[in-house]
């Protein structure tokens, strides 16, 4: 008898915690800068809040962490990516660049900080959707075309979920942003996740995909 509930014992201690990994919500991350941030808004306005309320509705258990800063760069998402990306993260959504774009840095820097951002993340086994930028029109062809490709190359190169464009659709419409013409009021947030949200209901499912292996 003693030996068949030590046996039971051993087998729930055994069998518990897969089960609750497996049935926890998916943790996801918003690697980004004041876009993702919600400058200017309300928290449960803001660009994480919003997709985690989207993606529940959709019956998806989730939680997303905002982990934007204002004014932050590509490098500045990279010093901090370890505390901003705490372990039993399943996902990240890396949506940094539009601050080094604003600032005329270097492409080949900004490329170098999200590269080492996807190796890290990738070593970890998380999950990565890359969300892209544009370069503004008065920085010249030249500019443009190798900051953008950043982010197409990045995506290729590592087999990554990409939305080439995080402000599609909201960018320049003044329905849609602030008075400064860059940042998105709650109506272009709920734009974005609209417009991303088959993206990332796909990093979702690649999440729970490495979950089981």
């Amino acid at each position: 008898m003693v030996q068949t509930v030590v046996a039971v014992a051993l087998a729930f201690a055994f069998a518990a915690p897969p089960a609750a990994s497996a049935d926890r919500p998916l943790q996801i991350v918003v690697l980004g800068d004041s876009l993702s941030a919600g400058l200017g808004l309300a928290a449960n306005e803001a660009f994480p809040a919003r997709l985690e309320k989207a993606l529940r509705a959709k019956g998806l258990a989730v939680d997303v962490t905002n982990a934007g800063v204002s004014g932050d760069t590509a490098s500045g998402g990279l010093a901090r990516l370890d505390w901003s990306v705490p372990d039993g993260t399943d996902a990240v959504i890396v949506e940094l660049g539009a601050n080094d774009m604003l600032r005329g840095i270097d492409p080949k820097v900004t490329r170098a900080a999200l590269e080492e951002i996807v190796h890290r993340l990738s070593e970890r086994h998380i999950a990565i959707l890359l969300a892209g930028m544009r370069a503004a029109p008065n920085l010249g062809p030249d500019y443009a075309h190798a900051f953008e490709a950043i982010y197409s190359d990045l995506a290729a190169k590592n087999d990554l979920l990409f939305y080439p464009f995080f402000l599609d659709g909201v960018a320049a419409d003044p329905k849609l942003n602030q008075r400064d013409g860059m940042h998105p009021t709650a109506a272009g947030v709920d734009a974005i996740v609209n417009g991303i949200l088959p993206r990332v209901e796909e990093l979702a499912a690649r999440a729970r995909d490495r979950r089981v292996m």
